[in-house]
C-alpha cells in the first residue's frame, strides 16, 4: 500500500514537470486528479486499520409500556397513555485488554434520557461516566424496598414526594471497584457541577452562576454472600453538594444519607428503608425525613403480589407529611406483562386539603422486544 502511494506521488511530480508550460487550469487539475486517489487510498487504509482495532457489536433493545389511569372524582383527559423505551448499547474490547461498553436511552416521543459510558480496567474495576439522571452513587438506592411493579409513588398519582438522588442529575464520574469480597459492592461518584445536564464532546453546560458546586456520593451494598444470614441484603449511602452559603436562601451544603435493609424467604420478600435531606436552605422547605416499607410475594413464576408504603415529612415553618401507598399485581407470559395498582396519596406535594388527597386505579401492559 505504502509503495503504491508513493509511485502515484512521483506520478504527480512527473505530471508537474512534464507540462509545465501547460495552461495553468489543467496543470492544477491533472495534479488534483492524482491528489484525490493517494488521498482515498490512505483513507481506506486508514479505516480499515481502524475497524479491525475497535470490533464491538452494537444492539437495539425497547419495549412498549401502555396504561389505563382512573382517578376518583377528577377530570383529566384522556386516561390511555403510551409509553415507548429505545436503548443503544455497544460494547467492545481494547488492545490493552480494557472493556469499553456505551449504553444511549431514549425514552418517551423519542426524547433523549441519558448516555453512560462505562471502561473496565481488569483488577481495577469500573469507570462510569454518566450524562442524565441514571442511577449513579446514592439515587441507585433511592428507594430498594420490594416491589412487583413501581413505588407506592410511581402509579401514576403525582405525588410529589422527594427522595434522596444525590449528585446524579448532574454529569458524573463513578468508579466501582471489583477487588472487594464476593457480596460486597461499593460506589464513588463525583460531579464537577451538581446543576450542570450533560453536555456535548468538548462542550460545557449549567450555569455559572448557580447555588450549587461539585458534590460526592458514596455508596454500598452486602448481599447473603458476604453476611451470616441468608436472603438479607443492606444498602447504605450519603451525598453532599457543594452550595453557596453568600446566596440568599443559602446555609449550608446538601447533605443526603439513607440505609435499607431487604430479606428474602421463599416466596417472601420484605424490605425497610429511612432516609433524611439536609438541604442547606435557611427559609422555605430545610429538608426531608423518609420512611419506607413493603412486602411482596411469589405466587409462582409468573404472578407476584405486593404492597408497599412511602412517608416523607417535609421540614418547614409547618411540617407536613406526605403518605403515599399502593397495593400491586403484575402478571407476565413471555415478552408481555400485565400489571394492575390501587394506590392513593395523602398531602401530595406536602399540601394539606381534600384536593391533596387522591386514589387511583392505574393498569399497564408492557410488551419487550
Amino acid at each position: 500500500m505504502i509503495i503504491n502511494d508513493y509511485l502515484i506521488l512521483l506520478d504527480v511530480l512527473q505530471c508537474y514537470f512534464a507540462h509545465i508550460h501547460m495552461n495553468n487550469n489543467n496543470i492544477r487539475r491533472n495534479i488534483m486528479n492524482k491528489l484525490t486517489k493517494l488521498g482515498v487510498s490512505a483513507l481506506c487504509g486508514s479505516l480499515a486499520a481502524i475497524s479491525s482495532a475497535n470490533a464491538g457489536e452494537m444492539t437495539v433493545t425497547g419495549g412498549v409500556d401502555m396504561s389505563w389511569i382512573s382517578l376518583d372524582d377528577e377530570t383529566t383527559g384522556s386516561p390511555l397513555g403510551v409509553g415507548s423505551n429505545m436503548t443503544f448499547s455497544g460494547s467492545g474490547e481494547l488492545d490493552n485488554g480494557w472493556g469499553v461498553a456505551l449504553s444511549i436511552a431514549i425514552n418517551n416521543k423519542n426524547v433523549y434520557s441519558n448516555t453512560n459510558v462505562t471502561v473496565t480496567v481488569p483488577s481495577m474495576g469500573d469507570v462510569h461516566v454518566s450524562q442524565g439522571v441514571s442511577g449513579t452513587g446514592i439515587d441507585r438506592f433511592d428507594d430498594v424496598t420490594p416491589t412487583v411493579w413501581e413505588e407506592a409513588y410511581g402509579t401514576g398519582l403525582g405525588t410529589g414526594i422527594d427522595t434522596v438522588a444525590g449528585n446524579s442529575a448532574g454529569s458524573t464520574i463513578e468508579y466501582i471497584p471489583n477487588m472487594l469480597p464476593e457480596g460486597l459492592s461499593a460506589y464513588a461518584a463525583w460531579t464537577p457541577n451538581a446543576a450542570g445536564s450533560g453536555s456535548s464532546d468538548k462542550g460545557s453546560s449549567g450555569d455559572d452562576n448557580s447555588v450549587k458546586g461539585s458534590g460526592w456520593d458514596l455508596a454500598i451494598s452486602a448481599t447473603d454472600a458476604i453476611l451470616p444470614v441468608p436472603g438479607l441484603t443492606i444498602y447504605a449511602g450519603m451525598s453532599e453538594t457543594a452550595q453557596e452559603t453568600t446566596s440568599a436562601g443559602f446555609n449550608g451544603d446538601k447533605e443526603e444519607m439513607t440505609w435499607a435493609i431487604k430479606y428474602a424467604m421463599g416466596g417472601f420478600t420484605v424490605g425497610y428503608q429511612y432516609s433524611d435531606e439536609d438541604l442547606g436552605t435557611a427559609t422555605g422547605a430545610l429538608g426531608y425525613e423518609n420512611v419506607a416499607y413493603g412486602i411482596t410475594f411469589n405466587v409462582n413464576d409468573n404472578l407476584s403480589v405486593g404492597y408497599n408504603n412511602y412517608e416523607s415529612e417535609q421540614d418547614n415553618d409547618t411540617d407536613v407529611t406526605a403518605e403515599a401507598q399502593s397495593l400491586q399485581v403484575a402478571y407476565t407470559m413471555g415478552g408481555a406483562t400485565i400489571r394492575l395498582a390501587e394506590a392513593e396519596i395523602d398531602n401530595a406535594k406536602y399540601q394539606t386539603g381534600s384536593a391533596y388527597n387522591r386514589e387511583a386505579t392505574t393498569l399497564s401492559v408492557s410488551l419487550a422486544f
